[in-house]
C-alpha cells in the first residue's frame, strides 16, 4: 500500500504510534496544483474544490480505524454530448489498518487473508508507523466518481442503428450467436 499511496495528489500521513485517546482529527483540503492533479488522476475535466475531514483513532491492540467524509465539486464530460457535467461527491470513508506482524490478521496455511464475504472489509495491512489517510480519502473520492455522467436532456440517436443494412460487424456477431 505503501507505493500506492506515495503517488496520491492529496497524500497526507499520520503517525500511529502514539494516536491521542480521543483520536486525531485530520482535514486535508486541496490546493489548486492538487486539484489540477486529482483532475488529471481521474479523468475529470476539472476538481473546483476538495475537502477531507477525518478521525484517525486507535482500533484494537495495534489497529488503526480511520472514518469520515470527503466532499468535493468536479466537472466531468458527458458521454453523450461530450460536454462539462458539474457533479458534487459526498462519500463517507471508512478503513481499519494493521500492522503487517499483527496476530488480528487471520491468515490461512498458504498465507492467504481469509474473508468473510458477510462481514465488513477486511483490514489492510501497513509496515512502519505511519499511513496514509490523505491517499485514503481519494481511494472514496475515486469510487464516488458516475463511470457514466449525462448531460440533463442528453439522449443518443440510435436511429441509424436500426436501418436495413448490417454492417460486418453486425454479421459476425449474429454469426457467432448462432453457433451458441
Amino acid at each position: 500500500m505503501k507505493d500506492a499511496e506515495a503517488t496520491s495528489p492529496v497524500s497526507f500521513e499520520v503517525h500511529v504510534a502514539r494516536l491521542p485517546q480521543k483520536g486525531l482529527p485530520v482535514v486535508v483540503e486541496a490546493d489548486e496544483a492538487q486539484r489540477r492533479a486529482l483532475a488529471a488522476a481521474h479523468g475529470l475535466f476539472s476538481v473546483e474544490s476538495y475537502r477531507a475531514e477525518m478521525l484517525v483513532t486507535a482500533w484494537k491492540r495495534s489497529g488503526v480505524k480511520v472514518s469520515g467524509h470527503v466532499v468535493a465539486d468536479i466537472t466531468q464530460s458527458c458521454v453523450v454530448t461530450l460536454q462539462p457535467v458539474a457533479a458534487r461527491i459526498d462519500e463517507a470513508v471508512e478503513g481499519v489498518f494493521l500492522p503487517q506482524d499483527s496476530k488480528l490478521a487471520r491468515f490461512d496455511q498458504n498465507g492467504e487473508m481469509l474473508l468473510d464475504s458477510e462481514g465488513p472489509d477486511s483490514p489492510e495491512l501497513f509496515t512502519g508507523d505511519t499511513i496514509d489517510v490523505g491517499a485514503l480519502a481519494e481511494e472514496f473520492f475515486g469510487l464516488a466518481i458516475d463511470p457514466y455522467p449525462r448531460k440533463a436532456g442528453a439522449t443518443l440517436d440510435t436511429s441509424s442503428l436500426d436501418g436495413p443494412e448490417e454492417n460486418e460487424f453486425q454479421k459476425k456477431l449474429r454469426g457467432l450467436l448462432g453457433k451458441v
